[in-house]
């Protein structure tokens, strides 16, 4: 079998309208796609260096705006109007609804609670008690791990190191708080060179594995539920009877048996989030905003929490785990999903605890208006009005 071309790169400059051009033609000349709109791009390709490799173009979704939603949190306060870049029709104007009646319910209250992203080496030793002693010794050295750690980084901050010992191993997840930025990269060249520190002044030199795999990255864990990883972000409000009736044809007594009911299937299903829906708003806020997307499958996980108070209203709240995003760095900076930040007013420095409660917002915004299409019997015919194509 001859060896297939390899894909046209020009080393003095890959990031050119004229390499895109020349790839875009080799694509053709090979499957014979033409990519007439994969190659109508308003970008500059050299803004995408660092972003991707072998850039040919640039994929359009479509992009709707939701909302407005009232926010009434720690850090974002106000009415939003949310930008969601999904090709799912029904799914913005869902959002919308949800977001409307929270509204008008007083706005949620969101918070976050934690903060902690990982990197989490495995240290390799003779035994167990090597390994538990090894243990003590970083507890006592932690200042000066600390001080390596932070060396690496302006904005990354090391604040614990977990430990988990199993068989002579010590697996071990060295927690961050990252500022504006997700971090996964921050913190694995900060613990590289604290575990590079550890070697060097630890009697046994021990050998080490730079990620054991419990820092679970853009994987669900039953850790990340317990732990944290990324932000640890609640959003929560009292859903009035009244509108309960009014706006989505429920009542708050069939709501919370509802709840019982779905908290049991998604037991039953060892679901990663008990609610509705959480990645689907999660899913086409981060791609709007230049979110990495595979986080999704950690920043989806979470908790649906429902309580029938004595008024007969319904407080209803989102606890999300593991939100991982960024304000800085990343895709962010890109030129449409910046302008998808600004809508927010997620742009700037100390913004990142704000765009997540914002997520978080979006989250109960879709579990609000999903849940009550189910019980009022209006799923289907939504999706039947708004989410097929004509």
């Amino acid at each position: 079998m001859s060896r297939a071309d390899p894909v046209p790169r020009n080393k003095e400059d890959d990031y050119s309208p004229e390499q895109a051009t020349q790839r875009r033609e080799f694509v053709t000349s090979k499957t014979g796609a033409r990519l007439d709109a994969v190659g109508s791009y308003t970008i500059d390709p050299q803004v995408t260096r660092g972003n991707i490799e072998n850039f040919i173009g640039a994929v359009q979704m479509p992009l709707g705006l939701a909302g407005p939603l009232r926010i009434v949190g720690e850090h974002a306060q106000g009415d939003f109007y949310v930008p969601l870049a999904t090709t799912e029709g029904t799914l913005v104007a869902s959002y919308s609804r949800g977001m409307r009646v929270i509204s008008e319910c007083g706005g949620v209250r969101t918070t976050v609670v934690k903060h902690s992203m990982q990197r989490a080496p495995v240290f390799l030793f003779a035994d167990a008690l090597q390994a538990r002693e090894f243990g003590e010794w970083l507890v006592s050295e932690f200042d000066a791990i600390k001080a390596a750690a932070e060396a690496t980084t302006s904005s990354g901050r090391l604040v614990e190191i977990e430990q988990y010992p199993i068989a002579n191993m010590l697996y071990t997840r060295f927690c961050y708080t990252t500022g504006d930025a997700a971090g996964q990269n921050m913190t694995g060249k900060a613990t590289y060179v604290a575990c590079e520190w550890i070697r060097a002044h630890h009697p046994l030199q021990p050998r080490y594995v730079l990620s054991g795999a419990i820092d679970t990255d853009k994987k669900h864990s039953a850790m990340n539920m317990i732990q944290t990883r990324g932000k640890r972000v609640i959003a929560e409000f009292v859903l009035k009877r009244d509108i309960a009736r009014e706006r989505l044809r429920i009542d708050t007594a069939d709501l919370y048996r509802y709840r019982q009911i779905a908290a049991v299937g998604a037991l039953q299903a060892g679901s990663a989030y008990s609610g509705a829906h959480s990645a689907n708003g999660i899913a086409a806020l981060f791609i709007a905003t230049g979110q990495d997307e595979a986080n999704v499958a950690e920043s989806h996980a979470g908790i649906t929490y429902g309580q029938l108070l004595d008024n007969g209203d319904y407080y209803w709240s989102v606890t999300l785990p593991a939100v991982i995003c960024a304000t800085h760095g990343g895709g962010t900076g890109l030129p449409t999903q910046h302008e998808c930040l600004e809508i927010l007013g997620c742009c700037g420095t100390r913004k990142a605890d704000k765009f997540a409660e914002i997520v978080a917002a979006v989250v109960l915004a879709g579990d609000v208006s999903l849940t009550s299409a189910v019980l009022a019997g209006d799923w289907v015919t939504s999706h039947e009005a708004l989410g097929r194509n004509r």
